[in-house]
């Protein structure tokens, strides 16, 4: 986990991943920085809990310590969380009981509740769940997986030198596109995260940006796969299958 000025929702995310219903994981956190609480948040939940590896060190920004976290991970496993989220209670032990179950697939991920800067639950957002549907929509530009909620096999993280930062800010999309050329992607049917909309979002921030760099990673995926392509992406690519309200 990847944190960055996060005082306001860090101890929700970090409940959420030690009250899991699966126990047996390291939880890196990755403190990039911060100049606000989070330090001192992060410095107690590390005095009390073996399984929190707390690293705290200067900003180097989110691609860079997400290679990081990826460099000190020694388990076959990895399972993606941010600071402003909150992970469900059987959120791990689903992924890893499915990915244990489909050794083609090298990264799972599952639907999220949507909620607003309060907590409040908005909808919840439905993804593709096949590989083929996937594929086809980050071939298109959308992301079909959500970034925070993703669990995805070490030794192919690292076999493809994990996020490549000439894509950021769209290096989720990037890393789909690149993991989907390794093997299989999936969701699983049920929400297992809770997934906040911020407004100081980077989606929000850089958006034109995030719009070039998404365009840019598709058509260096088109070019590997010898295939042609279609951008249909307009805005903010992160999975936009059905929405059912809540």
């Amino acid at each position: 986990m990847p944190v960055y000025n996060a005082e306001k929702y860090i101890q929700l995310a970090v409940d959420s991943i030690l009250e899991q219903t699966f126990t047996n994981f390291e939880f890196i956190i990755i403190n990039d920085g911060s100049t606000d609480g989070t330090s001192a948040i992060l410095e107690e939940y590390a005095k009390k809990e073996s399984r929190i590896r707390l690293i705290s060190r200067e900003n180097r920004g989110l691609v860079k310590t997400l290679n990081e976290g990826i460099e000190l991970v020694t388990a076959p496993l990895i399972a993606r969380m941010d600071a402003d989220d909150i992970a469900l209670p059987n959120r791990l032990r689903e992924q890893f009981n499915y990915l244990a179950l489909n050794p083609d697939v090298v990264c799972v991920g599952g639907d999220a509740i949507i909620i607003d800067e309060d907590g409040r639950e908005l909808t919840i957002l439905n993804t593709p769940y096949s590989n083929e549907g996937i594929q086809q929509e980050i071939l298109k530009g959308h992301g079909a997986l959500f970034h925070p909620a993703v669990m995805y096999r070490t030794e192919t993280i690292q076999k493809i030198s994990g996020y490549d930062s000439n894509f950021y800010p769209a290096e989720d999309l990037d890393l789909w596109l690149r993991l989907g050329e390794h093997g299989a992607l999936a969701n699983l049917n049920v929400a297992i995260i809770k997934y906040r909309f911020l407004a100081s979002s980077i989606s929000g921030q850089l958006a034109t940006r995030q719009y070039a760099a998404a365009r840019a990673s598709c058509e260096a995926a088109w070019k590997r796969r010898a295939v042609s392509g279609v951008f249909e992406a307009t805005g903010d690519w992160r999975p936009t299958g059905h929405v059912s309200s809540q």
